[in-house]
């Protein structure tokens, strides 16, 4: 029988916490045995505590939990952080230095130089800075993130395009689901039969998270992807899921069937070893005319899959396209999830 690891959540009354504690219920190698929370809600039981906001059925194990406060004084195999980034900022350096694993999903480490910014499918060799990184802190433990809810479902798809073709340039205009701003999002009065063309921070970690996470190991830093990406960033009313529309210039002009083709057949790792939380094909592609849609290919691979239709020629660059991806499963949890079990995968943990 497989002794399950030990997993903690910082933030887990939060909305990003709350999908931890979704996905992780029955997970067959992670198990949750420690809830964190601000002051306000430490010595809580968790089910009094939060407020329920993320669709799909709410698992009860956690209920009868006691929060505790966001301090590096007890002992997981791995610590995942749904922090807001300004309190990430300061409170995962400490459980790195006490000597926890942290999986991040907040932004405020990502683009460090020595914190792998990781998708399993796409550069599970980033791993290799975990060593550099502890000997320029001093720490035990170790920080490792997961992108930006956007970057996610964009990088998938570059990475299949890039490894066949060789990208150069990308234009990226994105439709945000209101839970990218936490559950419920925007207030109706705001979003409501409405488009929000500014979503601050957004279109610089879109313009720069892929360059590294696309970037080569090189010894124990990372050289960034040379590829030019230009984002403009909206939030739209819809709950859940990400569209993005996307135009793209190769150094080798591919046909529409090769792009299709190219992107079905891509697999990483996580397939290859079977990683419990990796869809069967990250990609999926639609052939429909109006095909991705929220509503429609939300699950595709249980949340965990890039969908991508409407491909065709771009009189501007090579081709243009349509992809959705799960922002809050794919984006956000699930993603930092999948990274654990990379983890586990490699014998880090």
């Amino acid at each position: 029988m497989t002794v399950k690891k030990k997993a903690a959540i910082l933030g887990a009354t939060g909305a990003v916490g709350q999908r931890f504690i979704q996905l992780l219920a029955d997970h067959p190698q992670i198990e949750v045995s420690i809830l964190c929370a601000s002051e306000r809600n430490a010595g809580k039981p968790y089910g009094e505590a939060v407020n329920w906001q993320v669709p799909g059925e709410r698992p009860t194990y956690a209920d009868h939990m006691i929060l505790r406060p966001c301090q590096p004084d007890f002992e997981a195999d791995i610590v995942f952080s749904a922090l807001p980034s300004a309190n990430a900022r300061e409170v995962e350096p400490a459980f790195a230095a006490a000597g926890h694993a942290v999986v991040s999903n907040a932004s405020a480490h990502r683009m460090g130089t020595d914190i792998p910014l990781l998708i399993p499918e796409i550069n599970p060799d980033h791993t290799g800075l975990i060593e550099k990184q502890r000997q320029n802190h001093g720490w035990t433990g170790f920080i490792v993130t997961n992108p930006n809810c956007s970057t996610l479902g964009l990088a998938l798809p570059l990475k299949a395009l890039d490894d066949a073709f060789g990208v150069t340039e990308v234009n990226v205009v994105t439709l945000q689901a209101k839970s990218g701003a936490g559950y419920p999002g925007p207030p109706e009065e705001l979003i409501g039969d409405n488009v929000l063309p500014h979503i601050g921070g957004e279109e610089d970690k879109i313009e720069t998270e892929p360059n590294k996470i696309l970037g080569t190991l090189a010894g124990d830093t990372i050289a960034p992807h040379d590829m030019v990406l230009s984002a403009q960033c909206h939030r739209v009313d819809v709950l859940d899921g990400h569209t993005e529309a996307l135009n793209i210039r190769f150094k080798q002009t591919p046909t529409v069937d090769d792009i299709k083709q190219c992107l079905r057949d891509f697999k990483g790792l996580p397939q290859e070893v079977g990683l419990h939380t990796a869809p069967a094909s990250p990609i999926e592609v639609r052939d429909e005319e109006d095909r991705p849609q929220p509503k429609l290919d939300l699950w595709a691979g249980k949340g965990m899959a890039t969908v991508v239709g409407r491909i065709r020629p771009c009189p501007l660059f090579d081709t243009k396209m349509v992809i959705l991806s799960h922002n809050t499963v794919r984006g956000a949890a699930g993603a930092a999830i999948l990274n654990a079990e990379l983890l586990i995968h490699q014998g880090l943990l």
